[in-house]
């Protein structure tokens, strides 16, 4: 069998010489030259050359049984055989139609007059035009449905309704929390307690700020109390700080006395009344000033002296960080249009004449 094809730059042939023994000869004819290339492996070769073919065994499985068949001088035989095989195959995909085509014929085939009809492939591009529908790219990607704000029921935080949660929100994620940590449920008493835990925290982080900005009592040397009095000791009298620091304070009303305490304990009043009498008159005469409500600034100083507010080092990390992010002062250009609208309103309003 041989397989001959002829171009314009030479001629090609491909010799299999029968079912000898002695195996493939292959065999090149270009304008350049002649070179003949001599596979000597038996039938064994063409045997696994057909079961590739068949896909019985891969291309991995063939090029190693090949290069057990062939000496190391051959083995480059092999892989020139093959690529003249794809490359026969390629030039006869990838002729012409109107022109002078390269055809794989026989030998009686060619001695014939009779010009064969030339087999037509028909074009991928033509398929693919026809197989192709555009697509909507936004077909796929959700409606979107704008809602109001008044119609949305979902649970806010407390930091979007500046509120306390109500007893039913509180226990709801109680709820929520105790099923990832694999509890079944959350009673009533626990419940309450996190209600007042929350509540006295509170409380600790207003006592904490307001302690900052106004002077105050203590009870038992560690109970605040009293607020913002307008009662100061005298730095210029020598008995002010003395009768300041030296107040008994009487027991909160309503408390009873217990069985075996010191009644002398229990001051009258009588004595409350002369205590009240001898601070005032130990007290300055400058009242205080007033102060602008509590701001961020205000938190964040009293955050940072009393660290004990927060026990949780996470927590307050986290808090710290919303409070640097809310911090705001106005800029000296706000402070003199601020200056400039006061001075307006006091003109509109005759105080200043």
């Amino acid at each position: 069998m041989n397989w001959s094809s002829r171009t314009a730059g030479g001629e090609t042939e491909l010799g299999v010489p029968g079912r000898q023994a002695a195996g493939l000869s292959w065999s090149s004819r270009t304008a350049g030259g002649e070179a003949e290339l001599v596979l000597q492996a038996g039938t064994g070769y063409w045997a696994n050359l057909k079961l590739w073919f068949k896909q019985k065994i891969s291309k991995e499985e063939f090029d190693v049984e090949a290069r057990r068949l062939l000496t190391h001088d051959n083995v480059h035989s092999h892989n020139d055989f093959l690529l003249a095989i794809l490359t026969r195959c390629q030039i006869m995909v990838s002729a012409p139609e109107s022109g002078t085509s390269l055809l794989w014929t026989s030998p009686s085939a060619a001695k014939s007059s009779k010009p064969k009809n030339k087999k037509k492939f028909p074009s991928l591009r033509a398929k693919f035009e026809h197989r192709f529908q555009a697509q909507n790219p936004l077909s796929g990607a959700q409606h979107f449905v704008a809602k109001d704000p008044q119609e949305d029921d979902d649970v806010k935080f407390c930091t979007h309704t500046m509120v306390l949660p109500t007893r039913g929100q509180l226990e709801g994620r109680m709820i929520v929390t105790a099923y990832e940590c694999g509890l079944d449920n959350v009673s009533e008493d626990a419940v309450t307690a996190v209600v007042h835990a929350v509540e006295n925290h509170l409380k600790d982080i207003l006592t904490a700020v307001i302690s900052r900005r106004r002077s105050y009592r203590l009870r038992d040397g560690h109970f605040k109390y009293a607020f913002g009095s307008s009662v100061n000791p005298q730095p210029y009298l020598k008995n002010s700080i003395i009768a300041y620091n030296n107040i008994i304070d009487c027991p909160p009303t309503g408390m009873t006395i217990m069985a075996g305490t010191n009644s002398g304990s229990h001051i009258s009043s009588d004595d409350v009344e002369q205590q009240a009498a001898l601070l005032l008159a130990c007290s300055g005469e400058d009242m205080l000033a007033s102060l602008p409500p509590v701001n961020m600034y205000d938190l964040f100083g009293a955050l940072q002296v009393h660290r004990e507010v927060i026990p949780a080092h996470t927590v307050y990390a986290l808090n710290i960080e919303r409070i640097l992010a809310r911090l705001w002062h106005p800029s000296h250009e706000e402070l003199e249009q601020d200056k400039i609208h006061r001075q307006r309103l006091a003109i509109k309003e005759g105080l200043v004449y």
